[in-house]
């Protein structure tokens, strides 16, 4: 069946891969190199999509300008691709004019991100008025995102949970609780809910585990770095050969811990881009302030991490 007869959702399933976004040394977004980012990984057989404008792809430190020509270079360097972005703004009135132009870039769907200030606390009203400014402003298919549990209120409960994804609009999840049982709970109730509903397993530490449990594939920038084994680890399962599945699991794991979970938090686009720089398909890999270069142990742990993945 061709990409334009079937649906967003069925596009959807599968391994899409939330990409980085290359700067210069002075901190300007790099055209060509983040071209040549595009090409690389969506080229990969068995990736299916790209996620950009996410965490990875650093949104929060993005002018509007910026993220509408992330959307257009995706789309034009990986058209077989589905692309979804992100949309990520404190304001809701803001994030609904951010919407409607990524959209108009050519964003296939887009994915909600809760305001960094939610983790503080926030009414549920304040979460669905956003949601729905988000959705008038708009016509492309919408995915919620699942907070980590760590991540405070930004984490969605239950009851809230509920009460977003009745909304038609909205057709899948970016399950990012990071925490197994808070994944399992959230797919069950989903599933009740609305079977259609398709949720990603996107905790990039425990992808073995959502998988295992039930998911329609992941969304993850693990999958920009090595997006051949991510690929492997979820054709593995969907065949239901747990063996070969544990094995890329074996593969993966180092690096995931490397990139996500060693402390300090909030470091995994730093860590992201210097393994593509230790690759050797990044020239540069700076990040845009406050977050520091790599340091020297954080260099030696991911150049080890993959080492035992097999790809340096």
């Amino acid at each position: 069946m061709s990409a334009t007869m079937r649906t967003f959702s069925d596009r959807l399933r599968g391994i899409h891969a939330a990409t980085i976004l290359p700067m210069t040394p002075d901190f300007e977004v790099d055209e060509a190199q983040l071209a040549a980012h595009v090409i690389s990984v969506s080229s990969t057989p068995g990736i299916n999509g790209l996620l950009v404008n996410g965490h990875a792809g650093e949104n929060f430190v993005l002018s509007l300008a910026e993220k509408r020509r992330v959307v257009e270079l995706a789309r034009q360097h990986a058209k077989e691709c589905l692309i979804v972005s992100g949309v990520n703004h404190e304001s809701s009135l803001e994030a609904a004019r951010e919407a409607a132009a990524l959209e108009q870039a050519g964003a296939d769907g887009l994915l909600v991100f809760p305001p960094n200030s939610w983790a503080l606390g926030h009414a549920d009203d304040c979460v669905i008025e956003h949601h729905r400014h988000i959705r008038d402003a708009t016509t492309v298919p919408l995915m919620l995102y699942a907070a980590p549990v760590g991540a405070g209120a930004m984490a969605y409960a239950p009851p809230l949970l509920t009460r977003l994804a009745v909304d038609p609009r909205f057709v899948a999840v970016k399950e990012g609780s990071w925490e197994v049982s808070a994944y399992e709970q959230n797919l069950r109730l989903i599933r009740k809910l609305r079977p259609d509903f398709v949720v990603l397993g996107s905790g990039d530490e425990h992808l073995l585990t959502s998988y295992i449990v039930g998911s329609a594939g992941s969304q993850v920038s693990l999958a920009c770095v090595v997006p051949e084994l991510v690929v492997g680890l979820w054709t593995a399962a969907q065949s239901g050969d747990w063996e070969r599945a544990r094995a890329a699991h074996e593969q993966l794991y180092p690096l995931a811990v490397a990139i996500y979970r060693e402390a300090p938090g909030g470091r995994a686009t730093v860590r992201l881009k210097a393994c593509l720089k230790l690759l050797g398909r990044l020239s540069c890999d700076a990040v845009r302030p406050p977050q520091p270069p790599a340091t020297r142990g954080e260099l030696q742990a991911l150049e080890q991490a993959l080492r035992t993945a097999g790809v340096l």
